[in-house]
């Protein structure tokens, strides 16, 4: 018996549907080991690439844009605020030790937790946005939340990983998402550079691995300050 919902789906929705999984791993992989959260989130970001890769090549479907939407809920909205979460959680103890009295790390604990919300219900608004207003055009207003991933990812792998540091990360990225900041989206040779980059820093161990994760973050900052004004277009 066939499927009317699997018949509808192209090659380029499987892969954005693989995208939506690999969030779904990343978000239980935070609360146990961040590296592994980390790499599972630029792989997820490595896909988002190539499903736009395989549409062009193979033809999408009209269900593409909302499946993608989607999936990157979870792999860019999601997983790092649980990533967040859960290192807060992990130092400063559960916000519930606020009903004993105020404490520094009761509330650095609140923090952890309504910081990251707030950083995904900006991601849905975003990528709601973005899909109903932006998709198909080649600029993007606002912090991609690829890019705001790739941030926390890139983050962690270099070793900048305590929890205030995760913290400000998250409290500067979720205004930015729904900032009027324009960006243009990255050129194709671009894209394919920064996916190389991302696998370097999933794949390759010890000092090589890390030698690509800080290569990321580098790119990954430049762009989010430099971008808007002096990424090349034609």
């Amino acid at each position: 018996m066939r499927s009317r919902f699997l018949d509808r789906l192209g090659l380029a929705d499987t892969v954005t549907i693989a995208n939506a999984a690999l969030g779904f791993l990343a978000t239980v992989a935070a609360t146990a080991d961040i590296d592994l959260a980390a790499r599972l989130v630029l792989l997820g970001a490595i896909a988002d690439g190539l499903d736009g890769v395989v549409a062009r090549r193979y033809g999408g479907t009209e269900a593409g844009p909302y499946l993608d939407s989607l999936a990157d809920v979870a792999t860019f909205g999601v997983a790092p605020a649980v990533v967040v979460a859960a290192t807060s959680l992990e130092v400063w103890g559960s916000p519930a030790s606020l009903l004993s009295g105020l404490s520094t790390d009761a509330l650095l604990a609140l923090a952890g937790v309504l910081v990251p919300s707030l950083y995904v219900a900006a991601a849905v608004a975003r990528l709601g946005l973005y899909t109903a207003y932006e998709s198909g055009n080649d600029v993007t207003v606002g912090v991609p939340t690829t890019l705001a991933a790739t941030l926390f990812a890139a983050t962690v792998l270099t070793g900048f990983h305590g929890a205030v540091f995760l913290l400000v990360l998250a409290t500067i990225l979720t205004p930015l998402m729904v900032s009027d900041i324009v960006y243009p989206d990255l050129y194709a040779r671009d894209a394919l550079i920064m996916g190389v980059v991302q696998a370097g820093a999933i794949l390759l161990p010890g000092v090589y691995g890390s030698a690509f994760a800080f290569g990321l973050l580098y790119v990954a900052l430049a762009y989010l300050f430099l971008g808007p004004t002096f990424y090349w277009r034609d």
